[in-house]
């Protein structure tokens, strides 16, 4: 076959190291604009991505030329050295170890953006640690509590 055609929906999730309120409202979407130019650079389609203040979601057409963790660290490999470059805050700023990636059907592209896009709305009823947790549990992933992100409670 001379050409190869895919359409792979994949939703990207990540968290600051500690999962730390550091993603600021007066920056945040000048990072959500610069984490989308890495998916698009990376031959990705940027469908949304969006957040709250200690995690991103990224929704996005994947490219099957790239893994999903190749993808993952340079997204966040690049917007942490963004948001240090330009002190956005105080100290060193990281992302934690690690990511949650969940695949989806054309069906749901409008529900699952939907859902990014009202971030800050969703998480005046659930806080991430609930919402991460639901996620893998919707997707029957197995996991094993102590390897989750580090949660501050």
């Amino acid at each position: 076959m001379a050409n190869t055609f895919t359409k792979v929906y994949i939703q990207i999730v990540f968290v600051v190291k500690g999962r730390e309120n550091l993603i600021s409202k007066d920056w945040r979407t000048k990072l959500h604009k610069y984490i989308s130019g890495i998916i698009t650079e990376k031959s990705h389609k940027s469908i949304i991505v969006n957040g709250v203040g200690d995690h991103v979601h990224c929704f996005i057409g994947l490219n099957p030329n790239m893994s999903i963790s190749d993808l993952a660290r340079d997204i966040k490999n690049n917007s942490s050295k963004f948001i240090n470059e330009n002190n956005l805050v105080k100290g060193k700023f990281q992302w934690q170890h690690g990511y949650g990636a969940f695949s989806y059907s054309e069906s749901a592209v409008k529900n699952v953006y939907n859902y990014i896009l009202n971030q800050e709305e969703h998480h005046k009823k659930k806080d991430f640690k609930k919402e991460f947790i639901d996620l893998l549990e919707r997707y029957e992933i197995e996991y094993k509590p102590e390897y989750l992100f580090d949660f501050l409670d």
